[in-house]
């Protein structure tokens, strides 16, 4: 069995995280699904790769923390995206 490409949780730090730079497709995903009213459940099994039936808590933590991340991409994140780098 392979490691999950993604946490249970995101990483809740003040700056955007590494983490948050290989999943931001994910995020827009999230988001779009949910401008959409797509079910969570659907989103996370297709996002995921998690079975809501099966793993119910789990997928629900992973769906809604990773909903939450990419709102604050929305909200405040993005800002840090858009700084300098440092070499």
């Amino acid at each position: 069995m392979t490691e999950p490409s993604f946490a249970e949780r995101p990483p809740l730090t003040d700056r955007v995280s590494p983490y948050d730079e290989r999943h931001l497709a994910i995020y827009l995903r999230l988001l779009m699904a949910e401008e959409e009213g797509a079910d969570w459940r659907e989103v996370v099994q297709v996002l995921f790769g998690l079975d809501p039936e099966r793993e119910p808590d789990r997928a629900k933590i992973v769906h809604d923390s990773h909903l939450a991340r990419a709102r604050w991409m929305t909200e405040t994140g993005y800002r840090h995206l858009l700084e300098p780098r440092m070499q």
